[in-house]
């Protein structure tokens, strides 16, 4: 009988499952990917994967999870970098062009998931809103701080920008939205 998995064993574990549910699913769609694959690509036994995470649902849920802290993170770094609240702003859209660009790139993982799921799964459809409003609230922050009411206008531009290139494969669709931004921020000024 093997010995007891450690807090640490359970850790990397952990992490193995949602590296490799990451890029599965992105990859290949929610629905697609079954257990046997995650099973196969992270090379651990399929008793272990249900011991960690008991149904599909849950790594799915915790992938999001784990995807969203990142991709917010990353985002804010690379906005907060900058001084100027609207070119802040204006960053958002940078940022987004640059990952757009990047080799693989499938569209928004919480507009697949809730392409894929939203409708079936309750678990899935909370974490995708959750990631949306945390999204929109990161967003509002640095709208709000140019003193002008475009918070739901550049979410709009957002979403639609991510929307376009994850269907299109063009990433021009962020400097397009960044553009129309920058036309809100003279508008709005004048």
């Amino acid at each position: 009988m093997p010995a007891p998995a450690t807090e640490e064993q359970d850790h990397l574990d952990r992490e193995t499952l949602l590296d490799t549910a990451e890029t599965l699913f992105y990859a290949h769609g929610f629905q697609t990917v079954g257990m046997d694959r995650v099973r196969e690509t992270s090379g651990l036994p399929l008793k272990r994967i249900y011991r960690l995470f008991p149904t599909k649902e849950d790594l799915v849920v915790a992938m999001l999870r784990r995807r969203d802290r990142r991709w917010r993170e990353s985002l804010a770094a690379h906005v907060e970098r900058v001084t100027d609240p609207r070119e802040r702003v204006l960053a958002v859209f940078d940022w987004l062009a640059a990952w757009f660009a990047e080799p693989g790139f499938r569209g928004c993982a919480w507009i697949n998931a809730h392409g894929e799921l939203g409708a079936t799964s309750e678990a899935v459809l909370t974490e995708v809103r959750s990631h949306k409003r945390a999204f929109h609230a990161q967003l509002a922050s640095w709208v709000n701080a140019t003193g002008l009411p475009l918070t739901e206008p550049v979410h709009l531009l957002a979403e639609g920008a991510m929307v376009t290139a994850g269907i299109t494969g063009d990433p021009s669709a962020a400097g397009h939205a960044r553009g129309a931004v920058e036309a809100l921020f003279g508008g709005a000024a004048a």
